[in-house]
C-alpha cells in the first residue's frame, strides 16, 4: 500500500514596498518548499489557507494551484515557490493545507503548519 506525505517548510519576511503602516496594511511574502517524502508520485491540486492578524479578523483562501502550478512530484523530489499575504495588523499569523492526490488516484492532504506573519526584527 502507497505512503503520501508531502511536507511543508515555511521561510516568511516583510514585504516592505507593500507595507504601509499609515493605512494599516502589512504584507509578507512567504516562501514555501513542498517535498514529496512519501513513496508515491503525488500532485498538488489545490490549497486552503486561514490567515489570522492581530485583532482576531480571518481571511480565507481557496482555489486550485499555487501561484499557477500544480506541480507532479515524485518521491524525494521538491517544489518551492513564493506569493504574498496582507494583513491590517504589524503581525498575524497563517496556516493550511494543500490538497493532493497520488498517481493512483488516492486524495490526501499536506498539512501546513501555523507560522508566524510578523517583521522578527520589529518583535520585542
Amino acid at each position: 500500500m502507497a505512503h503520501p506525505h508531502f511536507h511543508c517548510s515555511v521561510a516568511v519576511q516583510p514585504l516592505a514596498e507593500q507595507t504601509v503602516p499609515d493605512r494599516d496594511e502589512y504584507a509578507f511574502t512567504y516562501t514555501i518548499t513542498i517535498e514529496n517524502r512519501g513513496d508515491v508520485t503525488a500532485q498538488l491540486i489545490g490549497r486552503h489557507w486561514l490567515i489570522v492578524d492581530a485583532n482576531g479578523g480571518e481571511q480565507e483562501v481557496h482555489g486550485l494551484a499555487v501561484v499557477g502550478h500544480q506541480p507532479l512530484l515524485a518521491p524525494g523530489e521538491r517544489f518551492q515557490y513564493s506569493s504574498w499575504a496582507q494583513i491590517p495588523t504589524r503581525h498575524g499569523t497563517m496556516s493550511g493545507r494543500f490538497l493532493c492526490v497520488t498517481e493512483h488516484a488516492e486524495v490526501f492532504e499536506a498539512e501546513v503548519p501555523e507560522f508566524l506573519l510578523a517583521d522578527t526584527g520589529s518583535l520585542h
